[in-house]
């Protein structure tokens, strides 16, 4: 996690900007009342001493977080990715959206639009699902028409991914149809999940042609550990206008397996979209 961190932040102060953190913060928001703001805080103190230095001390604008299912473990949690990270899932006039779920919010940074999203919902034992409903994915609708209308690069943030294979049935985005078909409709130029643990890029039908989705594995992947986990990592994209269209470059850095050492590992040309 340090090497990842480390890596990201020398990047990151060489005035890169904006960052998206995509969930999970905590291992488990554990379940008795004492012990879940313990959790947290201990939680917080790690990405202040590893995170917060590096990458987002600048200012919390220039950060945006999004909780993942092991943020809100259980219904006692609920409240505390708010009260702990709240200043970096806030909209750019600092109020929640009119549904009163506090998502989708949204962040105009120059050019590009980035719209954060939540999964984030308390499960049974031994599930790792996600859900956002109906009127999140509305609202969601909305925000993508508008900044659509305002020719900007449209980036989703999400912790689950959009679409999952049937060996992870228990951990997948339970309304990923919906989501999807928004997409669909309403367009994007790029999602962002985590929760997989590996490096990934699909793509999903939009409007105008296919919207690349990328996933990211988690900082804290090990990488002296063979196992079905990508070793930590992070992803630098480059957007950039092209005429009347958009170009956009993933730039993937992390540890290889059975290195100490961050590295660049790979580079994709994602998209050159064209405006209707």
């Amino acid at each position: 996690m340090n090497e990842s961190i480390d890596g990201s932040g020398a990047v990151l102060r060489q005035r890169v900007v904006p960052r998206g953190v995509l969930g999970q913060l905590v291992d488990i928001a554990q379940v008795r009342k004492k012990q879940i703001p313990t959790c947290f805080r201990r939680s917080l103190e790690a990405i202040q001493i590893h995170v917060l230095d590096a990458v987002i001390r600048p200012q919390a604008h220039q950060v945006t977080f999004v909780p993942g299912n092991h943020d809100v473990y259980v219904r006692g949690a609920i409240s505390y990715p708010r009260t702990q990270w709240g200043d970096y899932m806030r909209g750019d006039d600092g109020t929640a959206p009119a549904n009163g779920l506090g998502f989708p919010f949204l962040r105009r940074r120059g050019d590009v639009a980035l719209i954060g999203l939540s999964t984030a919902v308390p499960t049974a034992a031994f599930l790792a699902t996600g859900h956002l409903g109906a009127e999140q994915i509305a609202a969601l609708a909305a925000v993508l028409d508008e900044c659509g209308h305002e020719r900007r690069f449209r980036v989703v943030l999400i912790h689950h991914p959009p679409t999952s294979t049937p060996a992870r049935h228990l951990k997948r985005l339970v309304d990923g149809a919906a989501f999807r078909a928004a997409l669909a409709r309403h367009g994007a130029e790029l999602v962002l999940h985590g929760h997989d643990h590996v490096h990934s890029l699909i793509a999903l039908d939009g409007p105008r042609g296919r919207i690349p989705v990328v996933g990211v594995p988690s900082a804290s992947g090990v990488a002296s550990v063979a196992g079905k986990d990508d070793p930590a990592g992070y992803n630098l994209y480059r957007i950039e206008r092209a005429g009347d269209g958009w170009q956009c470059e993933v730039i993937s850095r992390g540890l290889v397996r059975g290195g100490d050492t961050v590295l660049e590992t790979k580079r994709a040309m994602l998209t050159d979209r064209r405006f209707s």
